[in-house]
């Protein structure tokens, strides 16, 4: 159940007593989180249903189809940047036709999931949040819930479905875009031709950092819905906690995507 009757209890009026309040609190969010996510994972036996199938392409479109335009233009620029702070640098020993490569490594390495989970938090988990805080304040979630209508089936799980589908493919079209911004700056720069650029491109990017940039963007995907289903399932307060739940959702999967980036990282290439 989503809907809880408050649990009283006298107010921490110590140091320790209030970290350890705090403490609780977080385990609590953290494991409310989880078992709300795999219920959506278990619920998925019905994302084939007709009124879900609808509800997951809407989701795809909003929360994918409509982040790529500012996803084009930062992946553009993020790989401009790259190429010529690299070129500049290599083009002092003669080999700024290695910024192809550059650019590809640390793209598909770490940015380009990274941006990619970062817009569309900022973009689509925002309103997520909002969307079911407004549900939840408004008690249409509890009147889900009285209706004897799966809360995590009906809101959570087509939302996860559509991450999991739309956010490697984002992570790839950026690492994509952000490959072109570079060749673009190598050409019109750094006097490098684009044969030699797409030639390193393909040279020092292996099969395994693609595969580790989608796994990435799978992850984050998870995370992001999780944070931002959860944030507006136990909104309260009327419109300022919705917007509470707004800020809490972009902040927090900010920090738990840095977090879990290098984690992987660490993981795959330490």
């Amino acid at each position: 159940m989503i809907t809880r009757e408050p649990v009283l209890s006298e107010p921490p009026d110590s140091f320790f007593a209030k970290l350890g309040f705090a403490f609780i609190k977080l385990w609590q969010h953290l494991g409310r989180s989880c078992l709300i996510t795999w219920k959506a994972f278990l619920n998925m036996r019905f994302m084939f249903a007709k009124r879900t199938r609808q509800e997951i392409l809407v989701q795809m479109y909003v929360g994918g189809i409509k982040s790529l335009g500012v996803l084009t233009i930062v992946a553009l620029f993020t790989g401009m940047i790259f190429a010529l702070q690299l070129g500049l640098e290599l083009k002092r020993y003669g080999q700024e036709a290695e910024i192809g490569g550059g650019v590809a490594l640390v793209m598909l390495r770490e940015m380009g999931p990274f941006m990619a989970a970062l817009i569309v938090s900022a973009s689509y988990g925002s309103s997520v949040a909002a969307q079911l805080g407004t549900m939840t304040v408004a008690e249409e979630v509890a009147a889900l819930e009285i209706m004897a209508i799966d809360p995590i089936k009906f809101l959570v799980m087509p939302r996860l479905v559509a991450m999991l589908v739309m956010m490697p493919l984002l992570a790839f079209y950026t690492d994509i875009m952000a490959i072109v911004g570079g060749a673009i700056v190598g050409r019109s720069q750094l006097d490098v031709s684009f044969e030699p650029y797409f030639a390193n491109v393909f040279f020092w990017a292996q099969n395994k950092d693609l595969y580790v940039s989608l796994f990435k963007a799978l992850v984050f995907g998870v995370i992001l819905n999780t944070v931002a289903c959860y944030q507006g399932l136990i909104c309260k307060g009327g419109a300022v906690g919705v917007g509470l739940a707004t800020r809490k959702t972009v902040v927090v999967t900010f920090v738990l995507v840095l977090v879990m980036g290098f984690m992987m990282t660490r993981l795959f290439y330490g």
